[in-house]
Parts: C-alpha cells; sequence; structure tokens
C-alpha cells in the first residue's frame, strides 16, 4: 500500500520556498473509492504550487494519478493557504 500523504509532500516541498511549513493531510470523503488530500502552505508558496492558470495544480494532480491506479481510488488535492 502506498502512502499517498508522503507521496505528495515529496512533490511538494522541493516547491516551496518555506518546505518546513508545508502540510499534508488526508481528510474522509463521502465516496468510499475517493481520497481527499488537502496541501496547506504559506500563501506565497500556494500560488506557486497552483501556477499559472492551474498548470502546475495540474501536473500535481496527474502525477499522483499514476498512484491512485495502483490503490484502485480517485484522488482530489485541494491547495490551502495558512
Amino acid at each position: 500500500m502506498i502512502d499517498l500523504e508522503k507521496v505528495l509532500l515529496n512533490i511538494v516541498k522541493p516547491l516551496c520556498s518555506d518546505p518546513d511549513a508545508v502540510m499534508v493531510k488526508q481528510m474522509e470523503s463521502i465516496n468510499d473509492n475517493e481520497l481527499l488530500l488537502y496541501v496547506y502552505a504559506p500563501s506565497e508558496d500556494i500560488a506557486r504550487l497552483i501556477g499559472k492558470k492551474g498548470s502546475m495544480a495540474n501536473s500535481i494532480r496527474q502525477m499522483l494519478q499514476v498512484a491512485s491506479k495502483i490503490e484502485k481510488k480517485r484522488i482530489s488535492i485541494k491547495f490551502e493557504a495558512l
């Protein structure tokens, strides 16, 4: 079983100016086949993680879709400022 929280954290930490302030939390979902992952970071890092027109966020989501195929679950990622 893959720890998707850790995978996402390892992806987003190097992209942030303050990697120690970044947190990833898994939340409960209504659907059993879905995982909700929230990325919490300072607002300037959130802007960097989302990117222009959401291009960086979409790239991060695509990388985790590979892991979701192994787990046979759908992954939703939300970005929140601290």
